[in-house]
C-alpha cells in the first residue's frame, strides 16, 4: 500500500497557502497561477481552513458577492479533514469518499507539509493497478 509520504515525495515540493484575510479574487489568482483547485489557509504557521473553487462558486458567485471586496476567511470551508504522512492512499481515497471532498491536507504534527487532490490519490491507485496487473500477466506467462 502506498503511503500519503511517498505520494508526496513525487510531487512538487511546497505547498501554496492562502491568508484568511486575502481577497477572494488574489487567491483565486494563485490557485490558476499554480493549476490547483484549492488552497489550504493558513494564519501563524496553522491550518485554519481551506479554500476551493467550489466555495467561491456556492459562496461568492451564487451569492453576488464581489471577489475583491470579499475575504477568503468569509467564505473558506473551516472544517477541515486532515491526513497525516503514514497514511495510505486507500484511506484517503475513503475518506474523501464520504465526506464528499477533493483535496486532503497533509499535517505532520501541526505543520502543514502538503495537500492531495482526488486527481493525485486516482493517479496513484491507477499506476498501482497497472503494476499489479503486469506483474499477474508476467507470472501467467511462465
Amino acid at each position: 500500500m502506498v503511503k500519503v509520504s511517498q505520494l508526496l515525495a513525487l510531487k512538487d515540493s511546497g505547498v501554496i497557502t492562502t491568508h484568511p484575510e486575502s481577497s477572494v479574487l488574489k487567491a483565486l489568482q494563485m490557485m490558476a497561477d499554480h493549476n490547483v483547485g484549492a488552497l489550504p489557509v493558513v494564519q501563524a504557521e496553522h491550518l485554519v481552513g481551506i479554500f476551493s473553487e467550489r466555495d467561491y462558486a456556492r459562496k461568492v458567485v451564487l451569492l453576488g458577492k464581489n471577489s475583491t471586496q470579499t475575504t477568503v476567511s468569509e467564505i473558506m470551508s473551516e472544517k477541515v479533514f486532515t491526513v497525516g504522512p503514514d497514511s495510505t492512499v486507500e484511506d484517503c481515497m475513503q475518506m474523501m469518499s464520504d465526506k464528499r471532498i477533493r483535496h486532503l491536507p497533509v499535517l505532520e504534527g501541526s505543520k502543514l507539509v502538503g495537500i492531495l487532490s482526488i486527481g493525485d490519490l486516482v493517479k496513484t491507485i491507477i499506476q498501482e493497478q497497472s503494476f499489479h496487473i503486469e506483474q499477474l500477466e508476467s507470472y501467467i506467462k511462465t
